[in-house]
């Protein structure tokens, strides 16, 4: 009786059993119940009731929990009533009070629909409650997509309890599916109805179910959901569809990444493999975002070892642990905590490893950080370049790839200076040695440290204003992933001296880049989130470049990879004067800009600071 709900079946319960035996009478005699009866009905109400209540008590009814009740207490009930009203029969009797006893059968029989049926229908209620309160926390989802993959992906929304969506309607191009259901969700149309249905269904978030279209296809659904204030979700790869693994946990947000309309990368995955398998590798920058990446490709091709660079041990040391987790005993890795600047270092790397494959990440990439620390843009980019190329060399590395920038081209800022300067190092070191030397140029990686993107994320999370340069302002970008792939690609494509350059696709207006973002959130620019313009960084151009000669670049076997054509350089006396360098006698940023300006003739600084 502890529990508030049984109180409340033991006062129901005193009235139900009354009215049956009413509703008995009247049905027994068609509601003319005899003088003499109705004499003593009202000592018969409370024995009656006394008698009940007792033998519910004993068989439990008042300890049970209804809520979860099984059958075990349904049929309880039933035995309880039975007895409740042989008792009631017996006492009648031995009190001469004795009714006809097709009543009592009547009686038992109303009194067990009533007892029964009031904790049947507490119990429907309280689940409805329940089922309202959970659906109230649940976000409505439309489904764009009527495929086997969106079947799936709605059941198991369905069914799985853990689930915070609620299915509520799809839209698909094929006419053919048009007002029929998948699995109890409406088809209203095509995705001409996505804005219209979002606004009148109240739609939380749309999810794109579709993994086998192109990213074309996916980019032109996705700029119509962004005309909803719905946020997005995608499905990412049909390849989940057929390993059958399909499920609410592979539903991610969509992301900038998925509105750059480029084509899937077509490696040549046995060359790759060819020259990468049973070699040791070196990564420097092994735990940046782009190092990371080199590491976790180059791992799935079986090197012999894997030796992750870097002077931040704890982004290196994540990454050991991950590719440990995944590869176990196939893979030998090391993590060499360490600084491309110390000479001494690096010697000892390459006399106790002896790499054969050098990709070189590691550098200072911030432009106006950069602007404001020359120095160590020079110490880093250039010399610690040098160091590690000359290690290459001396220690017999078969190859070696510079990662380079489109900054490096026509640079109008110190960290663009110094990495056009790495690649004259690399192009010198490759004409001076066995080692073959590259390196792979590209622009801005959507995601990496640096990127806009963290920034614009972090700023829409505190609610605005985005900060962009300049409203015309564009860049070039690429993923994460894609930029790794055509790297490793272009380590199996080398003959040495070459500057690769990436096909990056279209330029992207960073003010596109910046709206979009928002609008994936679920937010209108300029209504919820504002766009404030704070002019253009030392060292920041309006636009890249990819490529400094007119004369173009030769076309490779790969289409996204091309190899830029270089005007003759004097190598030597370039080398020369990077030698006779001195960081004690140079000690202004003056000098350093000076410095620069002597080794890259094209530098123009647009920095007055």
């Amino acid at each position: 009786m502890r529990n508030a709900n049984n109180r409340i079946f033991l006062v129901l319960d005193c009235f139900l059993v009354n009215i049956a035996l009413c509703i008995g009478l009247m049905i027994k005699f068609d509601a003319s119940i005899p003088a003499s009866f109705l004499g003593v009905l009202p000592i018969t109400f409370v024995f009656t009731t006394i008698i009940s209540i007792a033998v519910y008590f004993l068989f439990g009814l008042y300890s049970t929990l209804w809520t979860y009740a099984s059958v075990n207490e349904h049929i309880m009930i039933f035995f309880a009533t039975v007895t409740a009203s042989i008792v009631q029969c017996f006492f009648a009797a031995c009190c001469g009070m004795m009714f006809p006893v097709m009543l009592y059968i009547l009686n038992w029989m109303i009194t067990f629909f009533l007892v029964e049926g009031i904790r049947i229908i507490s119990r429907v209620i309280k689940n409805i409650k329940i089922v309202k309160k959970r659906n109230s926390h649940k976000k409505r989802i439309m489904i764009a997509g009527a495929g086997e993959a969106a079947s799936i992906l709605i059941k198991e929304m369905k069914n799985n309890q853990r689930s915070t969506f609620e299915p509520v309607v799809a839209v698909d191009d094929n006419p053919e599916k048009y007002k029929t259901q998948i699995n109890g969700v409406p088809v209203i149309g095509g995705r001409e109805k996505i804005v219209r249905a979002a606004m009148e269904m109240d739609i939380d978030e749309i999810v794109i179910a579709i993994p086998s279209i192109s990213r074309k296809e996916t980019v032109d659904i996705i700029n119509i959901c962004k005309k909803t204030s719905c946020k997005l979700k995608v499905l990412p790869s049909v390849y989940s569809l057929v390993n059958g693994e399909v499920s609410i946990k592979e539903i991610r947000d969509v992301t900038v990444e998925d509105l750059l309309q480029r084509d899937e990368i077509s490696l040549s995955i046995e060359e790759i493999s060819d020259y990468l398998k049973g070699e040791t590798i070196l990564v420097t920058g092994g735990g940046g975002s782009i190092g990371s990446e080199l590491c976790r490709q180059i791992a799935s091709y079986g090197p012999k070892n894997l030796i992750i660079f870097d002077i931040y041990e704890n982004n290196a040391y994540d990454l050991q642990n991950e590719l440990l987790q995944k590869y176990k005993d196939r893979l030998d890795i090391k993590v060499i905590i360490g600084s491309i600047r110390d000479r001494n270092r690096l010697d000892y790397v390459f006399s106790k490893y002896k790499p054969g494959i050098v990709f070189h990440a590691a550098a200072h990439k911030h432009v106006p950080l950069m602007e404001y620390n020359p120095q160590e843009a020079v110490k880093n980019n250039i010399f610690g370049t040098l160091n590690l190329a000359e290690c290459a060399h001396q220690y017999n590395t078969k190859k070696f790839v510079l990662i380079s920038t489109d900054k490096a081209v026509n640079p109008t800022s110190i960290m663009g200076a110094t990495k056009r300067a790495a690649e004259l190092i690399i192009q010198y070191m490759n004409a001076n040695s066995q080692t073959q030397f590259c390196a792979v140029r590209f622009g801005n990686v959507l995601g990496s440290n640096g990127s806009v993107i963290p920034l614009f994320k972090k700023q829409i999370e505190y609610g605005g204003p985005i900060t962009i340069t300049h409203p015309e302002v564009t860049r070039y970008f690429m993923t994460i992933p894609e930029a790794a792939s055509l790297v490793v690609q272009s380590g199996a494509m080398m003959d040495g001296g070459e500057i690769f350059v990436l096909d990056m696709g279209k330029p992207v207006k960073i003010l596109d880049l910046a709206k979009s973002l928002i609008a994936l959130s679920g937010l209108e620019p300029e209504i919820d989130v504002e766009i404030e313009y704070v002019g253009l960084r030392p060292g920041e151009k309006l636009y890249e470049e990819l490529l400094i000669s007119e004369a173009g670049v030769n076309i490779t076997k790969n289409d996204k990879i091309y190899i830029e054509k270089t005007k003759d350089i004097d190598f030597d006396h370039y080398l020369q004067q990077i030698k006779t360098f001195n960081f004690d006698e140079i000690d202004s940023k003056e000098k350093i800009t000076d410095f620069i300006k002597r080794l890259i003739p094209n530098y123009y600084s647009n920095c007055n600071q």
